[in-house]
């Protein structure tokens, strides 16, 4: 199959790797949550090869990330596996879990399990690295992210840009303390959490 591309996975993929090679550093097993198009997994599991990454997305994406990583052939890149996180999670434990650009397409309600079904899969000192847009205080960081929110909720109700505040109190009652709070391009933000 052709393998599907995010112009956007291109234009961030070199800031975000710039967090996870500081906070992933001393980590071994990582679980990306929501791995669209399969393309971060590739470039930062090539970068970071001490690294085993572990790709998941809802079933109907799960052909596209094979073709990335069949293509790439990575030792350190498993199959995908299958991953609503309103469902079934993976009975295995990892030491980080990221997330790009999903807890503004995921209803508020899905976010909630998100968190609140995260400690089935951390380990005692895991690391959360959660990328995306974010408001701030009830307020959108720029005019884009504002026009950005409009589209998202014109395509459903439920998606949104959400409130870090509100992201930190679903974290913190999962166990998670904030560690860093990085600024990146196009006014997003990286948010990294460790597990207390």
């Amino acid at each position: 199959m052709e393998k599907p591309f995010a112009p956007s996975c291109e234009r961030n993929r070199d800031p975000i790797l710039a967090v996870l090679q500081k906070h992933f550093a001393d980590r071994r097993d990582v679980l990306e949550i929501g791995s669209g198009t399969g393309q971060h997994a590739v470039y930062f599991a090539r970068a970071l090869p001490q690294l085993r990454w572990q790709t998941s997305e809802c079933a109907e994406h799960l052909a596209g990330i094979s073709a990335w990583l069949d293509e790439a052939q990575l030792p350190n890149t498993p199959p995908p596996i299958e991953l609503d996180v309103t469902g079934t999670w993976p009975r295995q434990t990892f030491d980080a879990v990221f997330s790009a650009n999903t807890l503004h397409i995921m209803p508020w309600t899905a976010v909630c399990q998100l968190f609140a079904k995260l400690h089935n899969v951390l380990t005692h000192d895991a690391k959360l690295v959660v990328y995306g847009a974010f408001n701030y205080g009830g307020r959108f960081t720029s005019p884009s992210n504002a026009a950005f929110d409009d589209w998202l909720k014109a395509s459903s109700p439920q998606k949104g840009i959400r409130d870090v505040e509100s992201v930190h109190a679903l974290a913190a009652t999962a166990g998670l303390a904030l560690v860093e709070d990085c600024e990146m391009p196009s006014h997003n933000r990286c948010l990294i959490w460790q597990r207390r």
